[in-house]
């Protein structure tokens, strides 16, 4: 077809194919009750005819715009630097486009970018919403369910505005800290300590908890607060020393705080693992591999999280409508949805490297 040919319309794929206008619209958009033999038909006219459906005009008869909305409650420097977001997005991205549907990024630089937020989502542009990255004074939530979409969330959720249909996919943080912390009593480490992550973020909370359930009282003191960045596990590791020199080993809330955490200890001559034993969280390879030492860490599945929260948009979960076939099955047990629960917590696993 050249650029001055008109395009095929519904009327000649009908022709074609030998069935009613309203048939072909059927088909093409996806609706049931068309027998198998007619939409056979129309698919093959389609195909003949190199129909392109109006995506317009499909919106305004399905209320479908094959967009999804992803909302990071992060200022842009941060998602863009920080390969957590990344890889994130990554499986977010792939799950949306095998499913033929647009990702639209919506980032919140500061309080004034929520209402905007939740005035766009409650503007009918997106089928539903991907959350993440809360914390706990965050207006998001709210806004969110005052827009009527379906929406999924990263993360444990942390507030309270009297729902209880929260549909989230989240790791095992408790747990998999608790590994961490103990494999590194394990090697004999006595005075254990922890740089935490943003204790406004549920998973920050429970990897202290998971700190916490491991050393109980010998903790003591050996708590520093750190905001998953380089930056901040330099500042906290710095502190600990201070305030603990016999300190010999370190969990750090995340991978990007371990490796601020070796600077300084490289800086301040102590020897990773022999003098002082490091662990982290997330195993994101392009840090965790790349630290002096590599880096014991609990890996988290942080691109399959994001696989799976489209997929629990896409397929729909219990008493929500279906985005990607317009309702009617549940969620799949092959896709690891399980249907009696609101929340996925995904399993940790220990990786242990030169660090620890």
């Amino acid at each position: 077809m050249t650029d001055t040919e008109p395009r095929p319309t519904l009327e000649a794929v009908a022709a074609r194919a030998g069935v009613s206008r309203a048939t072909v619209s059927r088909v093409v958009n996806g609706a049931r009750g068309v027998r198998q033999e007619l939409a056979e038909r129309v698919r093959r006219a389609v195909e003949e005819l190199g129909y392109i459906p109006n995506r317009a005009a499909r919106s305004l008869v399905t209320r479908r715009h094959d967009a999804v909305a992803v909302v990071a409650a992060e200022p842009e420097a941060r998602v863009f630097s920080d390969p957590y977001f990344a890889q994130q997005l990554r499986g977010i991205s792939k799950e949306l486009t095998a499913h033929d549907n647009q990702l639209v990024l919506l980032l919140t630089e500061g309080r004034e970018d929520h209402a905007r937020v939740g005035r766009y989502l409650a503007g009918g542009h997106v089928d539903g919403a991907l959350v993440f990255s809360l914390h706990l004074d965050d207006p998001l939530p709210a806004l969110v369910r005052g827009a009527g979409v379906p929406t999924v969330f990263g993360g444990r959720p942390g507030w309270d505005d009297g729902a209880h249909d929260v549909v989230y996919v989240d790791s095992d943080n408790r747990g998999g800290a608790r590994e961490a912390v103990r494999h590194l009593t394990g090697l004999g480490r006595t005075r254990v300590a922890h740089i935490t992550g943003p204790l406004d973020q549920t998973s920050a909370a429970d990897r202290l908890a998971g700190y916490r359930d491991v050393v109980g009282d010998a903790g003591a003191g050996l708590v520093a607060s750190g905001d998953f960045t380089p930056a901040g596990g330099e500042r906290a590791m710095r502190e600990l020393l201070e305030r603990c020199p016999e300190v010999d080993a370190v969990f750090a809330a995340n991978d990007l705080t371990a490796a601020g955490a070796l600077r300084v200890l490289r800086e301040n001559g102590r020897r990773v693992p022999e003098d002082v034993a490091v662990a982290g969280f997330d195993d994101m390879l392009p840090v965790a591999e790349q630290t002096d030492p590599p880096l014991t860490t609990v890996r988290q599945d942080i691109e399959g999280m994001g696989r799976l929260m489209a997929r629990l948009l896409l397929r729909g979960t219990p008493g929500e409508e279906h985005l990607a076939d317009g309702g009617g099955r549940g969620p799949d047990a092959d896709g690891g949805c399980p249907e009696a629960s609101s929340g996925v917590i995904l399993p940790t696993t220990l990786v242990r490297r030169a660090s620890a």
